[in-house]
């Protein structure tokens, strides 16, 4: 044991700068491997976590109808708590956007009995002030507006209110001016509207004294028709098994089987399906990382321990044991492996204060520094043990490689080059890029042309993903929203304005190429269970276009085309038979297709399900929402298209002079797929960083070790020159085995991967190609590569040639 401590003090001394280079390269893969990983479990358990403290609603009541008696539904036995919201059109805001501003609370359940808030910053607005608010976090960053600031509310007058509409200038309202501080930062819901989104600007929530003070300014005149509905919130006892019991007795109470009831524990199940996606992201970016890692870091361990034995091979014969000698030589780098294991485990801690990320980070209820030692513990052991073991492992090959000898192994490739004939340069340096050479002159050259094949492919993979991503982002048709600008029409059963003179008027404007007379209500699944919104879709000569992922579209009054989560949620399949149920009974459909569908008021682009007109005429009476979804010309898709399309219209037909054109909404799953993005951008610079490790390393090693090779060949005329092409070609042939193999695998791995995120999000697929990516990445390989050879070039060329033949 002795022996081994005196060499390891020795090995420290004289070694100090390499094993703490070793120490710091180890500390940083291992904090990437172990932040990413207690980053995936952080995140996976979020919305856990947050449900725990927050008590989240169950199911929201959507009557939309003025004066609902809400008495009665408070009173069923399954109903634990419930809060009253307003459905307000008719406010605005000065300094934010009135959408970034929440429905007003009825009352102080909301808050207090259910859907509890957490609180980052602040307090809890009083609930009897009619001038307090709380904010998400995002609305803090988003409008650098935090606690003590204030957000001044204009409510509507009650006429207003019956008019939908303001009398002020340009149309604004003209009630009661509340000047609103902010008192608190947390997230107000868990389920319901107050989380921060991916993308999202955030939301400021009024408190309920906001009703209580100015009720007639929200909710209009006692007794008065208006379009600002009250809603609820209700928590079940017995959870989301109870919602089908809420469902029979509201309408056993209230004699109606049109009332909504959306089943907000569902909605919260899609939002888990996003942040499983991004959780599952890190932790396959954590697994690559490793592998990387183990290539990376794992060779220049193993280069350490290996040259050690060199120095071990003259006590070796003055009796020093082979295990003795492994110990000795693998004692310095396990030294390395604790210190950098140590360095890991404070590195993802720190690390841990952006992680999770995306909608996860968003929700996350506990945010900042978090010490996961369920990763951790393990990690600093795995660490340091792999690392102990590597190099063990590199000196017990070092040492029998030493004794063995043994036969070079020639490459096919550089003997096709040999009787070709070309000058010897090329010869030589295609031999030290695909021979390993034996004896002590013996360099591995696979990890060298591993380390480039796979950092080509990670750069093509990551940016064959990223171009995928972007093509999503920019192309709302990927998401089913294939329509470029749409008016809202109306709501109930009443139209805001003449439809008919609409649509004929859209019909005949050059620029539009295709428009749907979409209403939309909520149908009730098989037994009762679940919620469809169905959309009814107008065919040909101008149908817009439909996103369908299986199957076709329908075509008749008794088929229907449903969105994949739907599709899930009711258990059933293309060429299956479904029951769905409207407000004018029961009608049985045949599933033609499953598709992508426009995201209304209630629905999602990937839940809900298209009918033909004739079929939604089948169970519905009337419309919950009219919209009038339109397709515009290429030329025609600018910015500001639904403002000049509404001034053409109002021009064809003065009727229409209220009609408001505006485009689609941003959807949140565009923001979570820019979150995800960057994890395979870093891994294919990681991989990159693992190329240029893997070939600088094995330049520099091949002149070091074949330098008596090199001194023959100067003694027998090669020149200065013709050593450093040596040097040269050996790169450039190791960046073309990069390109041959790296840029096909990585095509088809970056395609392979974005085709299993489109189908999980789910999206369209169209197959990326990052064309920038595939013309530049060849002239950048041999550039770098050519980089690489610039320094062991020069020092091919200034060997001592006279010294190295006497020591030989």
């Amino acid at each position: 044991m002795w022996v081994i401590l005196v060499s390891l003090r020795l090995d420290i001394r004289r070694h100090w700068r390499s094993l703490t280079v070793l120490a710091l390269l180890v500390g940083l893969a291992g904090a990437t491997v172990m932040a990413a990983l207690a980053g995936a479990r952080r995140g996976a358990s979020t919305q856990e976590r947050l449900n725990a403290r927050t008590l989240p609603a169950t199911a929201m009541i959507l009557a939309n109808t003025p004066g609902f008696d809400w008495r009665p539904i408070r009173a069923l036995p399954e109903v634990e708590a419930s809060s009253t919201f307003v459905v307000d059109y008719t406010m605005s805001s000065e300094g934010v956007p009135v959408e970034s501003t929440g429905f007003p609370y009825t009352d102080d359940a909301f808050t207090h009995t259910f859907e509890k808030p957490v609180i980052f910053k602040g307090r809890l607005y009083d609930p009897a002030r009619a001038d307090e608010a709380v904010v998400t976090r995002k609305f803090v960053s988003h409008y650098h507006k935090g606690i003590g600031d204030t957000v001044v509310l204009i409510l509507a007058t009650p006429k207003e209110i019956a008019q939908q509409r303001g009398s002020g200038p340009d149309g604004a309202f003209t009630g009661p001016r509340v000047t609103v501080h902010i008192v608190g930062v947390g997230e107000t819901s868990s389920r319901w509207g107050g989380v921060d989104q991916p993308g999202g600007t955030g939301g400021l929530q009024p408190s309920p004294g906001l009703y209580t003070h100015y009720r007639e300014n929200i909710v209009g005149a006692q007794g008065a028709r208006t379009m600002n509905y009250i809603n609820a919130l209700v928590r079940l006892r017995g959870d989301e098994a109870a919602i089908q019991q809420l469902r029979n007795d509201i309408t056993r109470v209230t004699g109606r089987s049109d009332i909504e009831v959306t089943n907000l524990a569902e909605q919260q199940r899609r939002e888990q399906h996003h942040i499983a996606f991004e959780s599952r992201c890190l932790a396959a970016f954590a697994a690559a990382a490793f592998v990387a890692a183990l290539f990376l870091v794992g060779q220049a361990i193993v280069r350490y321990a290996a040259a050690s034995t060199e120095e071990l091979r003259t006590l070796r014969a003055l009796g020093m044991t082979p295990r003795q000698a492994i110990a000795t030589a693998a004692a310095g780098p396990a030294i390395v492996g604790l210190a950098g294991a140590g360095l890991g485990v404070v590195g993802a801690v720190f690390a841990s204060r952006w992680l999770p990320f995306g909608t996860a980070g968003l929700m996350e209820p506990s945010p900042g520094v978090s010490a996961d030692w369920v990763v951790l513990g393990p990690g600093l052991a795995v660490v340091t043990l792999l690392v102990a073991a590597g190099a063990a492992g590199a000196a017990w090959l070092a040492l029998s490689a030493a004794r063995r000898g043994g036969v070079a192994r020639r490459s096919t490739v550089a003997v096709a080059v040999a009787r070709r004939g070309l000058p010897v340069p090329i010869v030589v340096g295609t031999r030290f890029a695909l021979e390993s050479g034996r004896g002590r002159t013996a360099v591995p050259v696979r990890p060298a042309l591993v380390g480039a094949v796979m950092g080509v492919l990670g750069i093509v993979a990551a940016f064959t993903f990223s171009h995928g991503v972007s093509d999503a982002a920019s192309n709302p048709e990927r998401f089913g929203q294939t329509y470029q600008v749409g008016a809202f029409a109306g709501i109930n059963d009443e139209d805001f304005s003449p439809t008919g003179k609409l649509l004929s008027a859209l019909r005949d404007n050059a620029d539009v190429t295709g428009v749907d007379d979409a209403r939309t209500a909520v149908a009730t699944g098989p037994g009762g269970k679940g919620s469809v919104s169905l959309w009814a879709y107008s065919p040909a000569p101008m149908a817009i276009p439909v996103v369908i992922t299986a199957g076709r579209m329908a075509e008749s009054a008794d088929e229907v085309v449903l969105g994949p989560q739907t599709l899930a949620a009711l258990r059933t399949h293309v060429g299956s038979h479904v029951e769905l149920t409207g407000n004018k009974g029961p009608a049985t459909y045949t599933v033609t297709g499953t598709g992508l569908v426009p995201v209304g008021p209630h629905n999602g682009y990937a839940d809900g399900g298209w009918v033909t007109q004739h079929g939604y005429d089948a169970i519905f009476r009337g419309f919950k929402f009219h919209l009038v979804l339109v397709t515009l010309r290429a030329d025609a898709r600018a910015h500001d298209a639904g403002t000049i399309l509404a001034k053409e219209v109002a021009k064809a037909d003065p009727a229409l002079q209220n009609v408001e054109f505006g485009p689609p909404d941003p959807l949140p799953e565009v923001a979570a797929l820019r979150e995800v993005r960057v994890l395979p951008i870093i891994l294919g610079l990681f991989l990159a960083l693992l190329a240029v490790g893997a070939v600088g390393h094995a330049l520099a090693t091949a002149v070091r070790r074949r330098s008596h090779d090199l001194a023959v060949l100067r003694a027998l005329g090669m020149t200065q020159r013709q050593c450093r092409w040596v040097v040269v070609t050996q790169s450039t042939v190791l960046a073309a085995i990069g390109l041959i193999f790296g840029v096909p695998l990585g095509l088809a791995v970056g395609r392979s991967v974005w085709r299993a995120v489109a189908d999980y999000t789910p999206i369209q697929y169209v197959p990326p190609m990052s064309v920038w990516a595939l013309l530049l990445v060849g002239p950048a390989a041999l550039v770098l590569a050519n980089a690489l050879a610039a320094w062991p070039g020069h020092r091919a060329a200034r060997l001592r040639i006279a010294h190295i033949l006497q020591a030989e």
